[in-house]
């Protein structure tokens, strides 16, 4: 018997788990993990470095990395955001910092400091943890006629009994379909971080290079005009996605903040498309076409007697421009002063508007996340408890909530996990 069974030894299961001994220490908790190792993703985050979190501190614009669960977001970004997370690391001896982008790490660089300091806290408190306890049933209250004040979590070697229980499972389709059977609404789930599969001579044979470019994602009903990049359009309003940020080429396509982001905020669309489209890429996205095309025309006037393939008069890494120069129909030995106008319009159009086919998609190293989960509108996300059962609460991928990468997804496991502690505590006193 406990006073709270936590299902997930991950991110947001340790978390919560944590806040909840730490608060009430009176409280029996139990952490239920199905596999042998704890916090695997926390081990391979941000490449074995864990990104901890994301140093932005205003809950209205941290939402807007949330695809799934802006809006409900707002409320609990306000009473527990990033600013929160660090003081909970560095109230324990944990330094973070701060990367060019946002991201935050800890001093170490290293992921084992996160999970050294989570193991800590679970040893030196009243948790139990048990590994290798998948759970493979739960019956609510009202289905225990002979116990009905309390939860029944099954495992396939025993049976436990809670007054709060907290799913922190993640993404999977078991725990989804146990949450099925006791009421709860599942949204399909689809990837929602993953990278691009293109073939296209123009980023053949360059891989890491990284550019700053502006990513269009055009629908299936769009149709290609050759190199100028014009398009006939068919498309939705609601379909029309672009992103800007770092684009890196790889040696099977794009990858990358931009392409993450539109990989994220397409997660649905892009699988109704079963990951074959479009899109279309800027490499310079403080022009446009035509704006390039008159820029053009001056370097053909200053660089006359240069040649265009070695003469590279834009701020994009060379190998990117002597692709680009030759996808225009422009020879390596051409001079900028043979340059025909078609060629400059063609040129212009590659820098600006260039059309690429994605075939496929490929896993973001070693993270895999998903859009889908527990229906938003069954939960309170004063609590993050169930609007259909009293007692229970959720945190983590297991919702429907998903997030850009950056330390996003973190942040939400941490915020919720923390407001369940919360409500799981004062509802106990």
């Amino acid at each position: 018997m406990y006073d709270l069974i936590v299902i997930g030894g991950g991110a947001a299961g340790f978390y919560g788990a944590i806040h909840v001994a730490e608060t009430r220490p009176d409280m029996k908790v139990l952490i239920l993990e199905q596999g042998k190792q704890v916090l695997g993703k926390v081990k391979v985050s941000g490449g074995g470095r864990c990104n901890v979190t994301h140093a932005q501190f205003n809950p209205a614009l941290l939402v807007q990395a949330y695809p799934r669960g802006e809006k409900e977001l707002r409320g609990p970004f306000n009473s527990y955001n990033p600013q929160h997370t660090v003081d909970f690391f560095n109230n324990r001896g944990i330094e973070l910092k701060v990367e060019d982008d946002g991201r935050m790490f800890p001093v170490s660089n290293s992921s084992q400091t996160i999970i050294d300091c989570f193991m800590e806290a679970v040893s030196s408190s009243a948790i139990e943890l048990k590994r290798n306890s998948g759970v493979v049933d739960v019956y609510s209250p009202e289905s225990n006629s002979t116990e009905s004040r309390f939860w029944e979590v099954k495992t396939k070697l025993q049976s436990y009994r809670t007054k709060n229980l907290l799913i922190a499972s993640g993404s999977g389709t078991k725990m989804w379909n146990i949450l099925k059977r006791i009421g709860h609404n599942i949204i399909d789930p689809v990837p929602s971080l993953f990278t691009f599969n293109i073939k296209d001579p123009r980023i053949d044979g360059i891989p890491g290079v990284s550019v700053n470019a502006r990513v269009e994602l055009l629908s299936r009903d769009l149709v290609g005009k050759g190199v100028s990049g014009t398009i006939k359009t068919r498309s939705r309003k609601s379909e029309h996605l672009v992103t800007e940020g770092p684009l890196l080429i790889t040696h099977w396509g794009m990858s990358g903040p931009a392409i993450l982001k539109l990989s994220s905020r397409g997660a649905r669309i892009l699988n109704e498309y079963n990951y074959r489209f479009r899109i279309r890429v800027n490499w310079m996205p403080e022009y446009h076409q035509q704006g390039m095309y008159s820029f053009l025309m001056e370097v053909k006037n200053i660089e006359a007697k240069k040649t265009a393939y070695r003469t590279c008069p834009v701020e994009i890494p060379r190998r990117l421009w002597g692709k680009l120069v030759i996808a225009a129909g422009i020879s390596q030995e051409q001079k900028w002063a043979d340059l025909s106008k078609k060629q400059l319009q063609q040129l212009a159009a590659q820098l600006t508007s260039s059309e690429f086919l994605v075939d496929g998609k490929s896993t973001f190293k070693e993270e895999f996340v998903t859009a889908g989960g527990v229906d938003l509108k069954e939960i309170d996300f004063k609590t993050f408890g169930s609007k259909i059962h009293e007692g229970l609460y959720f945190a983590g991928e297991v919702l429907n909530i998903d997030a850009l990468t950056g330390g996003y997804n973190f942040q939400s496991a941490w915020s919720g996990a923390y407001l369940a502690a919360r409500a799981i505590s004062e509802s106990n006193t």
